[in-house]
């Protein structure tokens, strides 16, 4: 009775942990030993099921011990398997700690780097902007008096030379802290940026959106800001394009960025490595929790898709 008692124990475990083995399948990306372990336990409780039919018939004591040993066997090794699924929970939920902790701290530096540029754009705009506005307005005056031909030359090339730097001065102070982001949102920004560029540059951007006045968290604002800028910056030094397309739609809670560029394309794993700032943007929508996927190959241009939860009540999808 008791040998009976026990093969139905072993059969019931040995079911139980086919089906932590059938979940470790998933969880380690249908690994073969676990499904090699499903077939053996499967096996092994067809043995024990055929055992508990005949062990009425057995009789010899070798054969009885047999049956003992043959059930702790099964039950241990069930048992082992059941540790392990739980090991596996165990080192998944260390990971995503680890993964958690990772953003934080580099949504940390990412904001105290956006800090001190803000504070080094307020810093050149109000301390220095002045300062050459005041040298303007007094060549200003000394240009209205009477000078002779040498000396108004002079005076007209240092006004020129003080007008670029205030141009600059505003460029640099607008690049560091961009004042239509902070003030009118977004999409506005993006647009700014790219009138810029393209008055520059002899190629054709195309800009889309279905945004209007939304604002969203500052985090998000700033680091695609940053991420759109690099992007076409990239395509302007390096894929020698002739166009670029993007597209920034909202869709519920989530933000989605699809650009393209007809350029000479790239290997996007070497480049994630060693080059173009694309770890720095891959960085960076990691630290939103979003997705940044690329897709290239010489000759053929670049697209990117760039998805962001805007949601600041959890944590976002990791990269890949």
């Amino acid at each position: 009775m008791l040998i009976k008692i026990l093969l139905v124990v072993s059969i019931l475990i040995q079911i139980i942990a086919s089906v932590y083995a059938l979940k470790l399948v998933r969880m380690t990306k249908y690994n073969s030993v676990w499904i090699l372990f499903i077939i053996g336990f499967f096996l092994l409780s067809v043995e024990r099921f055929v055992k508990l039919l005949s062990v009425s018939e057995v009789s010899d004591e070798t054969e009885w011990w047999f049956v003992y040993l043959a059930v702790v066997i099964s039950i241990c090794l069930s048992i082992g398997v059941m540790y392990a699924h739980k090991l596996f929970k165990y080192i998944e939920r260390l990971n995503r700690q680890r993964q958690m902790l990772n953003r934080r701290i580099l949504t940390a530096v990412l904001r105290t780097e956006e800090k001190a540029r803000s504070r080094f754009s307020k810093e050149l705009h109000d301390g220095l902007g002045p300062l050459l506005s005041s040298a303007k307005m007094s060549l200003t005056a000394l240009a209205r008096e009477e000078n002779n031909p040498e000396q108004r030359e002079i005076i007209d090339n240092t006004t020129y030379v003080i007008n670029e730097a205030i141009r600059s001065l505003r460029e640099i102070s607008n690049n560091l802290s961009p004042h239509v982001l902070n003030d009118f949102g977004l999409a506005r920004g993006i647009q700014n940026f790219i009138d810029k560029s393209a008055a520059m540059h002899d190629v054709k951007i195309r800009f889309t959106t279905n945004l209007r006045s939304e604002r969203f968290d500052t985090d998000v604002e700033v680091i695609l800001y940053r991420v759109i800028c690099e992007l076409i910056n990239n395509s302007l030094k390096h894929a020698a394009c002739s166009a670029i397309n993007l597209s920034l739609s909202q869709n519920g809670t989530e933000l989605t960025l699809d650009y393209t560029d007809n350029g000479r394309g790239f290997n996007p794993e070497a480049m994630l490595d060693c080059g173009m700032g694309l770890s720095n943007i891959d960085s960076r929508i990691n630290s939103l929790g979003g997705t940044f996927d690329i897709v290239s190959s010489k000759g053929k241009g670049m697209r990117a898709a760039i998805r962001i939860n805007t949601r600041t009540d959890g944590e976002g999808h990791n990269h890949k």
